[in-house]
């Protein structure tokens, strides 16, 4: 699984991307913003030994993903679920699920969802009609 991005010389500075998680920041140079992307998506999953990979493209384009797809799966859904206000509780009723657990596991990177389940569980975690799927670039 991976994740698109962005990249734009804004001044001085390259600004940088990843729309779907949430995630920005800037470096100096094109090479330092892609550091720092990486360093801030394995930041925020909080996990010993989870690392990201950075995939440049062309045109500002990029990619980012992980072997780990659990905990990138439960990074996605706790950004998603956050931006969108709701409780870990507020996501598990909407799920119909009689227990918190049910859909903390999958947000704890316990459990890697099947894409239909991730899908499920996107579409209780936000009010967002769709989400758009597409193929890599690179």
């Amino acid at each position: 699984m991976r994740f698109p991005g962005k990249l734009l010389k804004v001044g001085r500075y390259w600004a940088i991307e990843v729309p779907m998680l949430g995630v920005a920041t800037q470096g100096r140079s094109r090479q330092e913003a892609l550091e720092m992307i990486r360093d801030a998506i394995e930041l925020l999953a909080d996990r010993k030994d989870f690392s990201v990979q950075v995939f440049p493209g062309v045109d500002g384009y990029f990619e980012v993903g992980s072997p780990d797809h659990a905990t990138l799966g439960a990074l996605l859904l706790r950004r998603v679920r956050t931006r969108s206000r709701l409780t870990l509780a507020q996501v598990a009723e909407r799920l119909g699920a009689r227990s918190l657990n049910a859909y903390a596991r999958y947000e704890q990177g316990r459990c890697a969802p099947t894409l239909p389940k991730l899908l499920e569980l996107l579409s209780a975690a936000t009010s967002a009609p769709d989400f758009v799927l597409t193929e890599s670039r690179l």
